[in-house]
């Protein structure tokens, strides 16, 4: 967005002025982080678009030290969003609709930092009212102070009315979904309402889980959980990277629990041709990798962008993999180059292992992706079951007889899980669906892992053998 400050008069180029002339256009780019936040939860709400890709687009509008502030806002918002939405509709006359919605959108920040964070509540209310300017909606100055004012003053009969019933925060098309499929639905939807743990895992190639954690507290006062998962460690507290030990060369990487199972349930071995397909952002490629440094890796994504993740990733930890562009859905579009790459030549190849991390819902990711209970829509499960097994069709044709795929998904949904694999199971007489670990009913098609409160987040597993 364009700033309102008045622009710097032009004086001659010197060292000087330039200093001068730099700070200058800092201080213009700056914005007010409030204003900032409800810019970016208006496009969320209305545009469709996700904190994910529109935070790091913002992010340059705020003083760098306000970036933890303005994420905080942001996932808060969106995961709270129908407590605040209740309040709004308690405390003002008209909707704010059309070009007003900015001021809305700017209530729905103003309420949350008053009821959720620990900024004073002088600080909050005054920012946010400052925060005006910048939305060059000074009209509404007057109106956005008293509805924050007055929810400070009636604050206790506010709140007795809006949490009257018991609130999901979810859309009603996905809390009907889960009371269908889940006895302890309310459990689910109580564990995505609140903050994710922090999951790291453990490269066994430099340290031991245990021998990680006593680093941990030794060196950086992190106190840490180890879990059922051999690798993991949950920090008592998040932190930034930066504050763990041997990050930067590769010690550990930042994984949920449950998503670092995809890696040993592979059992990826030396000298094996293994496939991470939506491999993006690459944390279940390097996984495959710690665990097997000479086996062949192809890791595959459709956007070209999201594969510049995949790159660093590899770069961190000194691995190498072939790292391809290209559709699931169409395995002759880019296997003769991926067999170039590995073999020296276009010929035709067939993997040992494939990971298949599938495009999903990711309605079980929902606690560290808030926003996706506003951006998906009922519409869209159809659409990702068939895309699934398109992919799935597809992948399977380049797997070698006797091969293991491995079905993932970050989705609690049936349709994209057991169903769609029960339904594969139907249709392919040439697939087995082989035993997991964890699981205890021997008549269940995979194993669900469903978001815990400091546990792991919801994922689905299925592992497949290709009969001979």
């Amino acid at each position: 967005m364009k700033s309102n400050q008045k622009p710097v008069k032009r004086v001659k180029t010197s060292p000087k002025n330039t200093a001068l002339s730099a700070k200058n256009q800092a201080v213009r780019t700056t914005q007010n982080v409030r204003a900032v936040a409800a810019q970016i939860i208006l496009q969320v709400l209305d545009q469709g678009k996700s904190l994910s890709a529109l935070i790091p687009e913002m992010q340059q509008q705020v003083k760098p030290q306000d970036l933890p502030l303005l994420q905080e806002i942001c996932f808060g918002v969106c995961r709270v969003l129908v407590r605040l939405e209740w309040i709004i509709r308690l405390l003002v006359d008209k909707p704010l609709k059309g070009k007003t919605r900015i001021v809305h959108c700017l209530l729905l920040v103003g309420l949350y930092q008053l009821l959720y964070m620990r900024v004073p509540e002088h600080a909050a209310l005054n920012e946010t009212v400052n925060a005006i300017k910048d939305l060059k909606s000074e009209n509404f100055r007057a109106l956005t102070n008293g509805v924050l004012r007055r929810f400070l003053r009636e604050q206790e009969n506010v709140l007795a009315v809006v949490d009257k019933h018991w609130q999901t925060n979810h859309p009603d098309w996905f809390v009907n979904k889960l009371k269908k499929a889940y006895p302890n639905w309310r459990d689910i939807i109580d564990a995505n309402n609140q903050k994710p743990p922090m999951w790291i895992r453990v490269n066994q190639q430099h340290c031991t889980t245990e021998n990680y954690r006593q680093l941990l507290l030794a060196e950086s006062e992190i106190n840490a959980f180890s879990a059922e998962n051999p690798h993991a460690l949950r920090l008592e507290n998040p932190s930034a990277v930066q504050n763990l030990p041997h990050f930067a060369e590769g010690w550990v990487t930042v994984q949920d629990v449950h998503a670092q199972w995809s890696g040993l349930l592979l059992e990826p071995q030396n000298g094996e041709l293994i496939l991470d397909a939506c491999a993006a952002p690459g944390g279940k490629t390097t996984h495959i990798l710690e665990q097997a440094p000479a086996a062949k890796v192809v890791a595959l994504d459709v956007e070209e962008s999201r594969l510049k993740r995949v790159h660093e990733n590899l770069a961190r930890l000194k691995q190498k993999a072939v790292v391809i562009c290209g559709d699931a859905t169409q395995p002759d579009s880019w296997l003769p180059q991926a067999a170039e790459q590995i073999v020296g030549r276009k010929s035709a190849v067939q993997f040992d292992r494939i990971l298949l991390d599938a495009p999903c819902s990711a309605t079980g990711v929902i606690r560290r992706h808030p926003d996706i209970k506003w951006l998906r829509q009922e519409s869209d499960i159809e659409q990702l079951v068939a895309l699934q097994r398109q992919i799935l069709t597809a992948l399977w044709t380049t797997l070698k007889p006797n091969g293991v795929l491995l079905y993932a998904t970050c989705s609690v949904l049936p349709e994209e899980n057991s169903r769609q694999i029960a339904q594969f199971l139907q249709d392919h007489p040439d697939a087995k669906l082989e035993p997991l670990p964890f699981s205890q009913d021997k008549s269940a098609v995979g194993f669900q892992f469903l978001p815990q409160e400091n546990g792991g987040d919801g994922f689905y597993y299925a592992k497949l053998r290709k009969l001979a």
